[in-house]
């Protein structure tokens, strides 16, 4: 799982102006990338519970949320293509990391990514 999440993800940046034309090549070509890494979130996080969760945590979340998937969201323009890439990444985080968490926390891992997801 390390090797595929640090050697075969590739989300390119583009200028937002480049990728504000959802029928570009760079745009399509974005967009598929952070999907199939949306895809290799989801089975990272599958192994919860069977591999050590500090590992499925910093490969999940500090190695593909905030390294790949987090810079593409936040050049994301806001609105439903913006909400609609949130709502699936948060849909597979596990429930039981959030349980021992006082109210108005979050794991140190999201804290950019909640502080996104407030604005």
């Amino acid at each position: 799982m390390k090797k595929s999440v640090e050697e075969d993800v590739f989300i390119p940046l583009y200028p937002k102006s480049t990728v504000e034309d959802k029928s570009s090549l760079r745009s399509k070509f974005q967009e598929r990338r952070f999907w199939s890494a949306v895809k290799l979130l989801s089975n990272v996080v599958l192994w919860d519970g069977i591999v050590q969760e500090d590992k499925v945590r910093d490969l999940g979340l500090s190695k593909l949320l905030n390294r790949y998937l987090l810079l593409n969201i936040l050049n994301t323009p806001l609105g439903p293509d913006n909400i609609e890439k949130c709502n699936k990444v948060v849909a597979y985080l596990p429930e039981r990391w959030f349980q021992d968490l006082k109210g108005g926390s979050t794991l140190p891992e999201l804290l950019n990514f909640s502080q996104h997801l407030l604005q």
